[in-house]
């Protein structure tokens, strides 16, 4: 007597997971879409697997097969069988299209939906389509603010799983991706890729308003700002807008006086990261910015846009008491003082 029809295993689950992170899974083609290769060693193997062991559930009375190999119990023969394929590495189905293979042919069905775009699940609420039962599920927790997963040492929750994991990386300093090129290390994939345009030199991000290329999206959305004006992070002293979080948190130390960086050359202090970068210049020596017109070197970008004015003859800065222009901030402020002094002396 056949077994009946059993639940989705918890094997096919973690197999599909594989499909759904998104790897371009690929599969073969010989007759039908569906391939079960019957090897004979391997179906040996496997449908006369080492002698399994039945034996009852003395609370329950249900009858369970013992996988001799990892001692998993199963209530169905069919799911054994599948099971022990995780052990001997056989994966019959065969997809037709890119040949990746599975142990089961509701994996190869699922799978296929990668090739054919077919996504059944829809979202109730937002109406965003998906392949799988499992990936709905997840997305469902954007609407819900669910968040079963935490982070145990410092208790952080989070929607996704993948997300905790990529977490607890900050609390252990693992960095398991690695640039080929250069050896650096990462925590994120995603970074690494970013990273890895730095060495190919690839802008694939175009600005559509005035068509300057960008590494990546992000570098490319904050940009945007400069068109449109948008400037989200506020400080809460002053007022001031910022198009950066970054820019905020250095301005931030202008009320606060704090001086965290540190020359180890000289020992003078800075209140950004970046001022601190662009002093060591000085000792080094170092000017990456050259003039394009004259030849002349920069240590650093500012100072080559202001010597770039002496060429071009632009003058931003405007005195609004008598309209005169200048090319630089710092001719604008001793100008001022004229005026101050014609002031002083007319009271």
């Amino acid at each position: 007597m056949s077994d009946p029809e059993p639940p989705q295993t918890k094997e096919e689950e973690e197999e599909l997971c594989t499909s759904q992170e998104g790897e371009q899974l690929v599969l073969k083609q010989e007759t039908d879409t569906f391939i079960h290769h019957k090897n004979t060693s391997h179906s040996d193997n496997i449908y006369n697997f080492p002698t399994t062991k039945s034996h009852c559930n003395t609370q329950t009375g249900e009858k369970s097969i013992k996988c001799d190999t990892c001692g998993k119990d199963f209530k169905y023969k069919s799911k054994l069988k599948i099971h022990q394929r995780r052990h001997t590495r056989e994966r019959p189905y065969c997809c037709s299209t890119c040949g990746k293979k599975f142990t089961q042919t509701s994996s190869l069905k699922n799978h296929l939906r990668i090739h054919t775009d077919e996504k059944p699940y829809s979202c109730s609420t937002c109406g965003k389509k998906f392949r799988w039962p499992s990936i709905l599920k997840n997305h469902l927790r954007i609407h819900t603010g669910e968040k079963p997963y935490f982070c145990e040492t410092c208790a952080k929750r989070f929607t996704f799983r993948a997300d905790l994991l990529v977490h607890i990386r900050t609390h252990t300093g693992e960095k398991p991706y690695t640039c080929n090129t250069c050896g650096k290390n990462f925590r994120h994939r995603s970074v690494l890729s970013k990273h890895t345009k730095t060495h190919t030199g690839e802008k694939p991000y175009s600005c559509e308003t005035c068509g300057k290329d960008f590494k990546t999206s992000y570098e490319s959305f904050i940009h945007m700002r400069i068109h449109t004006g948008e400037k989200p992070y506020t400080c809460n002293i002053c007022g001031k807008n910022f198009r950066h979080r970054s820019v905020l948190s250095e301005h931030t130390k202008t009320h606060t006086g704090e001086k965290p960086y540190s020359c180890e050359t000289c020992g003078k202090d800075f209140k950004t990261s970046y001022e601190s970068s662009i002093h060591m210049r000085t000792h080094t020596g170092e000017k990456l910015y050259t003039c394009n017109t004259c030849g002349k070197n920069f240590s650093d970008q500012s100072d080559l846009s202001k010597h770039t004015r002496t060429h071009t003859g632009e003058k931003p800065e405007l005195c609004h008491i008598c309209g005169e222009r200048f090319s630089q901030k710092t001719h604008l402020a001793k100008h001022l003082m004229i005026h101050t002094n014609i002031n002083s002396y007319t009271h």
